[in-house]
């Protein structure tokens, strides 16, 4: 008689618990389907932003911005400190392989590399944004345009492997292993008699309301090809949860060689330019003044757009008006005219 009311007693208990864990996970469920969506950030409500992304914050934002060349090599990837860029431009430097132009002025990591050489389209960009110009080398008539037109720079050629600035690294081979010590640009831009600190013109950016109302045509891959039989290419996958799209090179993901932080941005924006290879080096002229065609593609969609330089600054317009850019991290492919960017871009829903 004891066993069965004990046996009863622990049926009655089992089913107790059961009842409640039922009750609960109904209750998570309503709270789950009653959870208000995740709201943009409202950069409105801080003291101050920054210039190139339009994310809010309580700290100073008057350092200067620094641009640095970046190689893009594959024997240089994964790269160091791309992920922390707020800018990163990538245009085609010798053959199908693309460099980047990287600015650093939110964020600045420990190391960013590797470090190449100067070209005139990249040091003109950097001019545009009042940086501090970075690069390791360049053609002698490449730094004598730097000189001549009293851009503020860097060159790794006059501090090679000195340990503070730059560092030449045992893991990569040269011309792929030199390193910037980011920390060191301030101190060594002083020490050259360059201003640190300035005042910056923001990039213009969308309000939290203008970023939920984003229309366009659907973007969920974005696929960009830079010479022929795809010997280099570059995606884009758009991740809904994040609201950002994470970066690949060739189908291999692109993250951080320090941190394995995946590159992903808040825009991305493809503009098409005319392209001239103008020595025996392979060595190119590429017009980024007269503007043309581009699309912006942001939080799933995209847009066909203009692109203009303004101020030295490429920038998207339609219909003649200037049109935002979500607050974030921007990534500006550039393309040559031939083929042209409705060639060389595929966008699909995929």
């Amino acid at each position: 008689m004891k066993k069965m009311l004990l046996l009863a007693l622990m049926v009655f208990v089992l089913a107790l618990a059961a009842c409640s864990s039922d009750n609960q996970a109904a209750d998570d469920n309503r709270e789950k389907d009653n959870a208000p969506e995740k709201q943009p950030e409202d950069n409105n409500r801080y003291a101050a932003a920054f210039p190139l992304t339009g994310i809010g914050t309580e700290e100073s934002v008057d350092n200067r911005t620094i641009a640095v060349m970046v190689n893009n090599h594959a024997a240089a990837r994964p790269q160091s400190g791309l992920s922390e860029a707020d800018i990163v431009f990538e245009i085609l430097a010798e053959g199908t392989i693309t460099r980047f132009l990287a600015l650093y002025q939110s964020e600045l990591p420990e190391v960013v590399g590797p470090v190449r050489s100067a070209r005139e389209y990249y040091f003109e960009l950097a001019a545009g944004y009042g940086a501090i110009y970075v690069y390791h080398g360049a053609a002698g008539f490449v730094n004598d345009m730097i000189a001549n037109r009293g851009i503020n720079f860097l060159n790794g050629s006059t501090y090679d492997n000195d340990g503070v600035l730059f560092k030449r690294e045992s893991f990569r081979e040269a011309p792929h292993n030199s390193y910037l010590q980011l920390g060191a640009v301030y101190d060594a831009a002083s020490t050259k008699g360059y201003e640190t600190t300035t005042a910056q013109e923001p990039l213009n950016f969308l309000t939290a309301e203008e970023t939920e109302t984003l229309s366009g045509g659907n973007a969920a891959q974005v696929k960009i090809e830079y010479g022929d039989n795809t010997s280099e290419s570059v995606e884009y996958t758009y991740d809904e949860a994040s609201g950002k799209y994470a970066r690949s090179s060739n189908g291999e993901p692109s993250v951080d060689l320090n941190t394995d932080a995946a590159i992903q941005l808040d825009n991305v924006f493809i503009v098409e330019a005319f392209h001239e290879v103008i020595d025996d080096a392979g060595r190119r002229a590429i017009d980024l003044k007269s503007g043309g065609d581009g699309y912006l593609i942001q939080k799933g969609h995209v847009q066909e757009v203009q692109w203009e330089n303004k101020d030295g600054r490429i920038l998207p317009v339609k219909d003649g008006e200037p049109i935002g850019l979500v607050p974030g991290k921007t990534w500006i492919n550039v393309v040559p005219t031939d083929p042209g960017i409705k060639q060389s871009v595929t966008i699909s829903n995929e």
